[in-house]
């Protein structure tokens, strides 16, 4: 594969994904059974504020990103593009989805909402364009506090569900479902869209300090 056949496939990749994870995310929302933990406090956020999800995705991502420069973290392409087109995706896919009433169609929703969360991850993490700006600070947290990935993943989505919550926020069975899920489905969906390897035999793959984060519950 010619260098601008990767760099095509990997911005397909980034974008796809990115657009994946807000419309998988509209749907976790629009099923009612609870979201995942970031989306818990931009929920929680929205109810008190009167903005949309996708609005407050993007404010609270351009906010933590804001808290990579004390912890010199470096924003690629995939961060940046992450703030905005995932809470773009979000607001648009629940405009165009129909009101949601019963069992029967909230199960569902929840579900696919589930699983294509983890091909959108798997999607935009092996583009290798960085990580994302809630995904960073948990690596940031890590390096400069010398603490497990695993621990300040835990600290920073415990909090962010507690406020969440207080606020309004969504938290029920799929909350759980989607922390025992998600870690492997995105490493299903890694292999299933690692890029090929490059001419110098390196495979553009996110398996890297963020890579983990990720994909560590």
């Amino acid at each position: 594969m010619s260098t601008h056949g990767g760099l095509g496939r990997r911005l397909t990749q980034l974008y796809a994904g990115l657009a994946l994870y807000g419309a998988s995310s509209a749907l976790l929302v629009a099923s009612g059974l609870g979201l995942e933990p970031w989306n818990v406090l931009h929920q929680g956020l929205a109810e008190l504020t009167g903005l949309t999800i996708g609005v407050v995705s993007i404010v609270v991502g351009a906010g933590v990103l804001l808290l990579w420069i004390p912890l010199r973290q470096r924003p690629g392409l995939g961060t940046v593009s992450n703030v905005f087109v995932v809470g773009l995706a979000m607001d648009g896919t629940l405009a165009l989805l129909p009101g949601v009433h019963g069992f029967a169609v909230r199960v569902p929703l929840l579900v696919a909402g589930i699983v294509l969360n983890g091909a959108a991850t798997g999607l935009y993490i092996a583009a290798s364009f960085g990580p994302g700006p809630r995904d960073g600070l948990m690596t940031g947290l890590h390096r400069r506090t010398g603490r497990s990935l695993r621990l300040m993943r835990t600290a920073v989505e415990v909090t962010v569900v507690v406020t969440g919550f207080a606020l309004g926020g969504t938290i029920g069975v799929g909350t759980l479902l989607y922390a025992l899920s998600i870690g492997p489905l995105a490493q299903l969906f890694l292999r299933v869209f690692a890029v090929p390897a490059a001419p110098d035999g390196s495979t553009v793959v996110a398996e890297g300090t963020a890579g983990r984060a990720i994909l560590r519950s």
